[in-house]
């Protein structure tokens, strides 16, 4: 199985820490934040893994060689050039994605016991363009989706706006779920993409997209039953979080 690791940040939110090394090599109970999502994604089966570099990009690469790419299969997509977003890097890394299955994918600074396999088969019963783990947590920006866990849309709470159609979202009854940072995609999205980065540009984040095709494509939200614990570690009070959370096993390392 095929997975994207998204490595690429600047890390702005974790400054000073980020001011000599790329976020992904920020540590947690003693490894880096790469390292322990691509522990957790190869234990979950996903065996042909993409990272993303941009920021001190090479101490990425020299870490990985350093410890035999851990054991997969594993391809780097240059960014260094220019930072292309989440939607350009998906795009950007298309050679080791596409084709007949579908690839996870993982920010590094996102660390969960989610059951990435369950994600993963979730995913294909229900053969969407792409599926998004998400979650009932306060924020500020919210995807909406319907009964079936269908995606439509998406609103700002600070400023009141709703994407694509505020008028037919306003008035229906959607359920208010927050992103948590991993995703299931069909290849099939590939061309799509394409097109979109003609009208966007080359630097795009996956959002958008996500909102301005739902319409027109299924995109199922995940939120599974089981409790799982799940944490967004980019940024100083939440790194200390996670650190507490593997120091006591809460989180396993």
């Amino acid at each position: 199985m095929k997975a994207l690791i998204f490595a690429a940040g600047l890390g702005t939110r974790l400054r000073p820490l980020t001011d000599d090394r790329p976020k992904a090599m920020v540590e947690i109970a003693g490894k880096p934040m790469l390292q322990h999502v691509i522990e957790r994604v190869a234990a979950a089966g996903f065996d042909d893994i993409t990272i993303n570099i941009h920021h001190y990009g090479q101490m990425i690469i020299d870490f990985l060689e350093e410890h035999d790419n851990f054991g997969v299969n594993l391809h780097i997509s240059d960014e260094r050039g220019l930072l292309l977003d989440t939607g350009g890097g998906i795009l950007k890394a298309r050679q080791w994605l596409d084709g007949d299955e579908p690839f996870l994918v993982h920010n590094t600074d996102i660390i969960s016991t989610l059951d990435l396999k369950a994600f993963y088969d979730y995913h294909v019963e229900h053969d969407a363009l792409a599926t998004i783990l998400v979650k009932e947590r306060e924020t500020q920006r919210y995807f909406l989706f319907d009964e079936n866990d269908r995606l439509c849309g998406w609103t700002n709470k600070a400023t009141g706006e709703f994407k694509p159609d505020p008028e037919k979202l306003r008035d229906r009854n959607l359920r208010e779920m927050a992103f948590g940072g991993l995703h299931v995609i069909s290849p099939r999205i590939f061309p799509h993409l394409e097109r979109y980065r003609r009208q966007e540009g080359e630097k795009f984040s996956i959002t958008p997209f996500y909102i301005n095709e739902c319409k027109h494509y299924l995109i199922h939200g995940y939120h599974p039953d089981t409790d799982y614990q799940w944490l967004d570690i980019g940024k100083p009070e939440t790194l200390a979080q996670a650190q507490q959370l593997l120091d006591t096993g809460n989180i396993s390392r």
